[in-house]
């Protein structure tokens, strides 16, 4: 299942989870501000990918941080089905 890796104090996980709700994507919500062990693994994951390179660069945060089961991405709205 898809994790999520963000907080609800952040305006772009809260519409992303908003818009996966209504896409009826299934995922697991990992709030980094409540959870001191989501925000350990998530910190873990941030330092040590190069996916992060330009998030650490402009001394951003890097969330929502999605990981789907075949990868991950920063760009949660590539993950939202097509419409027409």
């Amino acid at each position: 299942m898809m994790k999520i890796y963000g907080s609800m104090l952040c305006p772009d996980c809260v519409d992303c989870c908003a818009a996966y709700d209504k896409a009826g994507l299934e995922y697991t919500f990992l709030n980094i501000t409540e959870d001191l062990r989501a925000l350990k693994e998530f910190l873990h994951l941030r330092d040590n990918s190069s996916l992060f390179d330009p998030v650490r660069e402009h001394q951003a945060i890097g969330i929502p941080y999605i990981v789907t089961e075949d990868g991950e991405t920063l760009d949660w709205e590539s993950l939202l089905p097509k419409t027409e």
